[in-house]
């Protein structure tokens, strides 16, 4: 930003929390020299502490004439907190774009208040409403950029399982609707180094203060916080790389649809452990079977229409020692939404416990 500035003519000074020089850009390591006299502060910092401690830092140095320019990601209340505290001076304008966008000038600005016209020199500049409004907003954008991400990396798991190339996977990926993230990942995606632009930290925590602030469940933000422990300074493009579900796993959720498929009962033993329980809503009453008496329902032979039956494993999370995992059954009429919660003991997965509804269609006449 202090370079794009630079390069537009901007009379710029440099400050740095960690003291880093930026080429091409007047640098000091005195933060009030560095606002001093400023009529525009622009802040890009990682979160909200950063901010209050910098802002903390500056404000004997700054003029009541500056303009404030936040550009950081932080969390709608604590946007709120400090637009209150810093007043009409204060613009929150969160950024959407990595660095090729700031050196190009084309980033997306959410700008809530009166923008200076500098801000103009990074991109476009919208007008959002208030500062939370533009902070939830940035929020939102980088769930859809971590979205994207998981679905690009069930894409090349899909890929890989049809007997794929991952070269192949990339080039028809970049032709679709997740083109634009492909393409600008495609190196990373095709295992060359490349400069990290976005680092799975930042985004990690981003979407911690989204989750927070929402209340919603967004599964892959806990993946991105596994991830962030493991690589913190790897691009987010870690996400779309990650493996595959260890085969260990689905082991049990693969035995219990062999007790199905077979109708004998010791594929379930197999797939559960023995103080499971299965449980649900059967003819309008809750059910509650121990596995001996779950068991006790098959006969040990196939359903007369079994090559008609379909069993897929919709969803599987790992979490450590445990997973949560889904599997949708289609039994004719029948369709069955199994929900499980698994265990690791020792180096063997096993079902801990399953829930699951069932709901029926009339059957067609005509098929």
């Amino acid at each position: 930003m202090a370079r794009r500035f630079a390069a537009q003519g901007r009379a710029v000074t440099g400050w740095s929390r960690s003291g880093q020089e930026i080429p091409g850009v007047a640098c000091t390591d005195d933060l009030g020299a560095a606002v001093r006299g400023a009529g525009v502060v622009v802040l890009a910092l990682y979160d909200g502490h950063a901010c209050r401690e910098v802002l903390g830092r500056a404000r004997g140095a700054l003029t009541e004439a500056a303009t404030l320019v936040n550009t950081s990601t932080v969390a709608p209340a604590e946007a709120a907190e400090l637009a209150a505290e810093w007043g009409p001076a204060c613009v929150h304008a969160p950024v959407i774009g990595s660095i090729p966008a700031v050196e190009s000038g084309t980033l997306q600005i959410l700008a809530a208040g009166a923008a200076p016209a500098a801000l103009a020199d990074l991109g476009h500049v919208r007008q959002v409403g208030d500062a939370a409004t533009a902070a939830a907003l940035k929020l939102v954008v980088n769930a859809s950029l971590a979205g994207a991400l998981g679905a690009l990396r069930d894409a090349l798991h899909q890929a890989a399982a049809l007997g794929l190339t991952r070269e192949q996977a990339v080039g028809v990926l970049e032709l679709g609707q997740l083109g634009g993230l492909v393409g600008r990942k495609r190196e990373e995606l095709l295992g060359r180094p490349a400069p990290s632009q976005f680092s799975v930290a930042a985004l990690a925590k981003d979407l911690d203060l989204l989750t927070t602030a929402s209340g919603a469940p967004f599964p892959i933000a806990a993946r991105s916080a596994r991830m962030a422990e493991d690589t913190p300074d790897s691009d987010v493009t870690v996400l779309a790389l990650e493996p595959p579900i260890d085969p260990q796993v689905l082991a049990p959720l693969r035995a219990y649809a062999a007790g199905h498929a077979t109708g004998d009962p010791a594929h379930f033993r197999r797939a559960f452990l023995a103080t499971a329980h299965v449980e649900g809503v059967r003819e309008g009453q809750f059910v509650s079977w121990s596995l001996d008496d779950y068991c006790a329902l098959f006969s040990g032979r196939p359903a007369a229409d079994e090559a008609l039956r379909r069993r897929v494993v919709t969803a599987v999370e790992v979490h450590g020692t445990v997973a949560t995992a889904s599997m949708t059954l289609r039994h004719g009429v029948d369709t069955f939404t199994d929900c499980f919660v698994l265990v690791r003991v020792g180096e063997e997965w096993r079902i801990a416990n399953k829930v699951y509804d069932r709901r029926s269609t009339p059957s067609d006449p005509a098929t």
